[in-house]
């Protein structure tokens, strides 16, 4: 059993904060429809391949000491007697299986809490859906992956060419090769002056930012003290509900060009006119406008993922406003004054700044204060860029890749969605006892984007 490497400060957290209601693993759910030459019997034949595949870090590693609170200094290291049959799992619908059935059983999947004493993931291949579909239900520990290296790995499993019936899944791919590391003690001293002169410029570069927002010097900036009490925001059970929204991403990109925004900020006012009517409903919207925490990854373009390298910034989500144009306005106001706070930082000081930021959210994670606070932010929305050409498995074409997170005590309601072939897909992952009926909530969305095209674009 050799160590393979030690965790990081930010991949630890995820550790620390697993409880039984707070599972802190994220998910992707993809769905396929198999081309018609495909045997009845196709997952079972995966399901022999599987037995004879070889895990690739970071799929063949287990925690050294699985009692998460043990051992302060965390380490990976190798799994010598990894099961796959364990790991990957075959479950079938009632046939003919539809949405609200996959929705059941993979929210089910997703409020179970994942075993430490095992590599920290599983993979479901679920048949039974109409037309003879399928999918794949993917659970990973946070503390393993991000969702930026997540997509990465899981992207890297599939191909462009339908033809190609012999790709191995995600976890017998083996990464891609690393240049070589400089050896540290070889370090030279310029070079060590440098890295303390880095530091010493970041803190002073934070530090300012931090007073910037605590002082409110612009009125679209947003600090932690500014998010509404919110149902959002209360203590959650371990069960867990899971509801999806698709859309032409065309549609998508002209509703940012009309209004001058981005896709993430289109991104925000679909969830925020979402958020807005589900909370109308219950008669539980808060007078004063939701704040949202955007997750923004700091890897460089050649990294090739694994842990967590991942900053934040706080914004506004207008639900205060019913003018959709006048919502949509004001979040790319919010956006942008939020990402000019972190212009000219490094990435250590970006991940110095966010963490502040979001460090008054993690006192929600403390036994009997959940719930009881004030909240930093009221919902965590994050889009993660994915591949846009349709991709095949085994002949297999993807239809819809759809991401679950992390709903945890203080924040009941995640959304992420990643981009995938011309298409939008939303994951709404919720608290099913905090809020009710979260398949609402996604139909919401999805008849936003009218709601904004006729506000904004011509005719």
């Amino acid at each position: 059993m050799t160590s393979v490497k030690r965790l990081g400060p930010s991949d630890a957290m995820f550790l620390y904060g697993e409880s039984r209601e707070t599972m802190l693993h994220v998910a992707g759910l993809m769905q396929f429809t198999p081309p018609p030459d495909t045997p009845p019997d196709y997952l079972r034949g995966l399901m022999d391949e599987i037995r004879d595949m070889v895990p690739h870090y970071p799929w063949n590693v287990r925690l050294r000491t699985p009692n998460l609170m043990a051992n302060p200094m965390h380490a990976w290291v190798h799994d010598d007697e990894l099961d796959l049959e364990y790991h990957v799992r075959r479950s079938a619908l009632p046939s003919p299986g539809d949405e609200r059935e996959l929705g059941i059983l993979v929210s089910r999947l997703h409020g179970n809490s994942i075993d430490f004493h095992y590599p920290p993931w599983e993979c479901h291949l679920i048949e039974g859906l109409e037309g003879g579909r399928f999918a794949m239900y993917i659970k990973v520990h946070h503390a393993l992956v991000d969702g930026f290296s997540a997509m990465r790995i899981l992207a890297s499993a599939l191909t462009t060419d339908p033809d190609d019936r012999t790709q191995p899944l995600f976890f017998a791919i083996p990464p891609p090769a690393r240049g070589p590391r400089p050896d540290p003690v070889a370090m030279q001293f310029a070079e060590f002056l440098a890295t303390v002169r880095e530091q010493y410029g970041a803190t002073k570069v934070v530090a300012r930012a931090i007073m910037k927002v605590a002082r409110r010097e612009q009125h679209e900036l947003v600090s932690p003290s500014q998010a509404p009490r919110c149902i959002l925001n209360g203590r959650i059970s371990r069960n867990r509900r899971f509801a999806t929204a698709r859309m032409p991403m065309a549609r998508v990109k002209a509703l940012a060009r009309a209004s001058g925004a981005t896709i993430n900020d289109v991104v925000l006012a679909l969830s925020s006119a979402a958020i807005r009517r589900y909370l109308t409903e219950l008669d539980a919207l808060p007078a004063e406008p939701l704040i949202a925490m955007l997750p923004v990854s700091v890897r460089a373009k050649d990294d090739v993922g694994g842990g967590n390298s991942v900053g934040a910034i706080l914004a506004s989500l207008a639900t205060h406003l019913a003018d959709p144009a006048e919502r949509l306005a004001a979040i790319v106001a919010s956006t942008k004054m939020a990402k000019q706070q972190l212009e000219g930082m490094s990435r250590n000081a970006i991940l110095s700044y966010s963490a502040l930021l979001v460090a008054p959210a993690l006192f929600q994670l403390v036994p009997g204060i959940a719930g009881h606070m004030k909240p930093a932010f009221n919902v965590v929305i994050s889009n993660v860029p994915g591949p846009e050409q349709p991709l095949y498995f085994r002949g297999a074409r993807l239809d819809s890749t759809f991401p679950m997170s992390v709903p945890v005590h203080g924040q009941a309601l995640n959304i992420t969605c990643n981009s995938y072939a011309g298409s939008l897909c939303f994951g709404f992952t919720g608290c099913r006892d905090t809020l009710p009926r979260l398949q609402r909530m996604a139909v919401a969305c999805a008849e936003a984007l009218e709601e904004y095209e006729h506000a904004l674009l011509p005719g």
